[in-house]
């Protein structure tokens, strides 16, 4: 995998995982916390995502074997959820395929298992951090490609660790104006990656096209 790739690579897992776009939801669901009780938290959050990640990464391309879909045919689909998921950015609304539903989230503070759901998932490793893992690994043409997009995704969930562990820290320094100006712009550079994999994945399905 080339420089190009494993930099595109990385714009769609940050545009999706984006630690600071999610921060304002990891604050307002830990609101009656201490800042031990977020830290201990975090730390379960992050290693919760790397379990999924890991078990995505290296079974994800059976997973889709199993129903008979292609990688292709799982692009074209994945592209379609990233560029729904961008277009709500762009548009100030949240993802409800990541941050659940409003009848979820009146219910999320009861919910026993806070680190894995919402925030692990579908927070962070929702239907298009999934689906762009897919993507990624089934185009990888070897171990080493799978380990590059494995150290691309942990770098990301470290980075992720770091801003919910200083959450009460970051969301003192970080203003709403902030919020909002990360959103847009990951919304644009998560849907020019979603229309590139439509494009793609539709002229390897339907060759007539190219």
């Amino acid at each position: 995998m080339d420089y190009a790739e494993l930099t595109k690579a990385f714009g769609a897992f940050f545009a999706i995982m984006n630690p600071f776009v999610n921060l304002p939801m990891f604050l307002a669901l830990t609101a009656d916390f201490t800042v031990t009780q977020q830290r201990e938290l975090a730390a379960k959050v992050a290693l919760f995502s790397a379990a999924m990640c890991v078990v995505i990464l290296f079974a994800g391309q059976q997973i889709i074997d199993f129903f008979g879909i292609s990688v292709d045919q799982f692009r074209i689909a994945g592209g379609v959820v990233l560029a729904h998921i961008a277009w709500t950015m762009l548009n100030g609304n949240s993802v409800s395929s990541h941050h659940g539903t409003e009848k979820e989230q009146d219910h999320m503070q009861e919910l026993s298992g806070l680190a894995f759901y919402p925030i692990t998932f579908p927070m962070i490793v929702g239907p298009g951090t999934i689906a762009t893992l897919i993507i990624y690994t089934g185009h990888a043409k070897g171990f080493e490609d799978l380990i590059a997009i494995g150290g691309i995704v942990g770098g990301i969930l470290a980075m992720l660790f770091v801003v919910f562990f200083f959450a009460a820290f970051f969301g003192k320094a970080l203003s709403d104006t902030m919020r909002v100006i990360m959103s847009r712009l990951m919304g644009m550079i998560l849907l020019a990656i979603a229309v590139e994999m439509i494009m793609v994945g539709t002229k390897a399905v339907l060759p007539g096209l190219a």
